[in-house]
């Protein structure tokens, strides 16, 4: 059993929990994730790792309510326990030799898996610039943790109406532009933003590496259901992966076997409304 030590509320759909794991927090490292299970019951769900704690032996975990196991973990608190956590699983994140200047970009919920990355970076001495992306003020997370680890700090909002209106893309396009040199840029966030991402990167040839989120059931490359083509070539984004160069990823095949089980989960989520 793995204890809930802190519960956070982030907005009405995004949580922070803070788990007792210290075999785990010995271990992992940025852009590696774990599986949990609440109960025997339960099924099997990946959370790339947000934060962790070596001394006190926790991780953090950031996720977003959507589906019947994430309604579940958000209505536990403090003091209570799930049964299973595994991991670290996947590839930590590779900063080639001799950078020095990072764009660390995030979306939405993916913000949880860019805070590390960018706290990581700038613990290294790395010049690290974070452009974060939500749809408005109201869903906005982890705006102090960000600007205490980066040098520059843009946030968008969709709207307007908090920080620069429009995409993060818009942020990086105008600072590349602009002559900003970056070294690596990461991005992590939806299927399309990372896309989109990429494509802005590509003409100035800035190396993008994005963190994938494909269907995933038993995260040990045993039942393929997170392969993706990169490159020309099937990739497991468990055990390859979840980073991958953005420039080589077929983002419209991820997209489409994202969608598998489109139908089954709005069903679901209709059922369970009905019960309620």
């Amino acid at each position: 059993m793995f204890p809930i030590i802190e519960k956070t509320v982030l907005n009405p759909s995004v949580v922070k929990i803070k788990l007792d794991a210290p075999l785990i927090a010995k271990k992992v490292l940025p852009g590696q994730f774990i599986i949990f299970r609440i109960d025997e019951y339960g099924e099997r769900v990946p959370l790339t790792v947000a934060d962790y704690d070596r001394e006190a032996g926790t991780i953090t975990l950031i996720f977003q309510i959507v589906g019947h196991t994430t309604e579940r973990l958000a209505a536990l608190n403090a003091g209570d326990s799930i049964l299973d956590l595994v991991g670290p699983l996947g590839v930590a994140t590779e900063i080639p030799e001799g950078v020095e200047s990072v764009c660390v970009v995030g979306g939405g919920v993916g913000c949880a898996i860019a805070y590390p990355q960018a706290k990581h970076l700038h613990s290294l001495g790395l010049e690290v610039d974070t452009i974060v992306g939500f749809r408005n003020k109201d869903i906005v997370i982890l705006e102090d943790e960000f600007r205490a680890c980066s040098d520059n700090l843009y946030l968008c909002t969709d709207d307007g109406s908090y920080g620069t209106k429009g995409f993060v893309t818009n942020v990086l396009q105008q600072q590349l532009e602009q002559g900003k040199k970056y070294d690596v840029v990461i991005a992590i966030g939806p299927v399309p933003m990372m896309k989109f991402v990429c494509k802005t990167t590509e003409p100035f040839g800035v190396k993008t590496i994005v963190s994938l989120n494909p269907i995933m059931v038993d995260g040990t490359g045993m039942c393929g259901g997170c392969r993706v083509t990169v490159g020309g070539k099937t990739k497991y984004a468990c055990v390859d992966g979840p980073d991958f160069d953005g420039h080589q990823v077929d983002f419209d095949e991820l997209m489409r076997r994202n969608g598998t089980y489109k139908r089954q989960e709005q069903e679901c989520n209709l059922f369970r409304k009905e019960v309620q």
